[in-house]
């Protein structure tokens, strides 16, 4: 019996979750699962859902076992996929976030919200990018697959989370550090991109941070709408994108 789950084990890293149609699909009944459960090879966090003796999973290897294993699509979005590529400005204060975004409709179980992970999570729908994953990559975090939001697409939900998740001020001074981002991607989001407010957001902090990729971008491609946007009340007025941002930003050089 134990030779089933020492092969188990040579599939998946050892911090990975064990979901239990998986494990069928892999040899080994529910009938075996629970016996696996009693001898103490594997614990049960959830119904149907198990980890490995001892093991620690983490938030990351949780969602990345969740997406593999029964064929999901959520991402790591947001502040949090900005830290896993460098660009780190949001400082959390205790245990750090993970945000976790889908493009349709769907949650995550509450199980998963209700364990004790290393980090909090959040979980967002949108769709403003459509659902085909534009500007979505994937990256080996601690041995496992995750999805996450390039820089480009990663810096624009934190503008759409704004300025509930995250301050104006914050999400611009990462805007200045985000340097060699890709031209043609930054395009295809924005033209591509529904939030009126995330579009005049990120071409307002791009023209004002002056990265020299700002001037290969084809404004007269991107829609952004009619009407004014007011995102801090008492605010300064930006005529050039109709906005009212706080005038701490409008005043920052």
């Amino acid at each position: 019996m134990a030779t089933k789950i020492n092969e188990i084990s040579r599939l998946v890293p050892r911090n990975s979750l064990l979901f239990s149609s998986w494990l069928s699909e892999h040899g080994i009944d529910r009938k075996e699962q629970t016996s696996y459960v009693r001898t103490g090879w594997i614990d049960r966090l959830a119904r149907g859902v198990y980890k490995f003796a001892e093991a620690e999973p983490t938030a990351y290897s949780a969602l990345a076992s969740y997406n593999s294993q029964l064929g999901k699509n959520f991402h790591i979005a947001a502040s949090t996929a900005l830290d896993l590529r460098g660009y780190s400005h949001f400082v959390a204060m205790g245990k750090p976030t993970a945000y976790i975004v889908s493009e349709e409709n769907v949650k995550l179980p509450n199980w998963m919200l209700a364990v004790d992970w290393d980090m909090n999570i959040k979980y967002f729908y949108s769709s403003i990018f459509g659902t085909v994953g534009l500007g979505l990559e994937k990256m080996v975090v601690e041995g496992l697959e995750l999805i996450i939001s390039s820089p480009e697409r990663a810096f624009m939900e934190c503008l759409d989370m704004s300025p509930e998740q995250y301050s104006l001020m914050d999400t611009y001074y990462v805007m200045e550090m985000l340097t060699t981002l890709r031209p043609k991607l930054v395009q295809k989001l924005l033209e591509t991109c529904t939030s009126v407010k995330v579009k005049r957001l990120f071409l307002y902090m791009a023209e004002k941070s002056g990265h020299s990729w700002f001037k290969a971008l084809d404004l007269t491609k991107i829609n952004l709408g009619s009407g004014q946007r007011v995102l801090s009340a008492g605010g300064k007025y930006i005529s050039k994108y109709q906005i009212t941002i706080p005038q701490e930003l409008a005043d920052y050089e």
